[in-house]
């Protein structure tokens, strides 16, 4: 694969308080269930923007991605979504059927809104 160069997003922040930099240390807890979850496993297909997050290819083709890399992007995914003051104003989607009771559940345990399953498309960025 080739690597494009390209600027990296970063996202402005102010230093977090060492109490809250120990609830997003990565646990063996954490690490142990998101490979119960399965969320380690890839595909075959692997686009290039795709290849810091995989580990390593099966045999059998399948890419493993990195759990370490994927815990960190959680968070941050975390860290961003918690700024925002409305929970109303974060919407989860997903058109997958295997995802879409995950984003229901979110949606309804946190105030977000929700597309579950397939949607037209232009209604969510119109």
């Amino acid at each position: 694969f080739h690597r494009p160069n390209s600027a990296r997003l970063s996202l402005p922040h102010a230093p977090l308080p060492a109490g809250i930099m120990a609830q997003f240390a990565t646990r063996e807890e954490d690490i142990a269930k998101l490979l119960a979850a399965e969320c380690h496993l890839g595909t075959r297909n692997a686009d290039y923007q795709m290849l810091d997050y995989i580990w390593r290819r099966r045999l059998d083709g399948i890419h493993i991605l990195n759990v370490a890399k994927t815990w960190e992007k959680l968070m941050l995914a975390a860290r961003i979504i918690v700024a925002i003051e409305n929970p109303a104003d974060v919407i989860a989607i997903s058109a997958r059927p295997y995802s879409q009771r995950a984003v229901l559940k979110y949606a309804q345990y946190t105030g977000a809104q929700s597309i579950a399953g397939r949607f037209t498309p232009g209604t969510f960025t119109n």
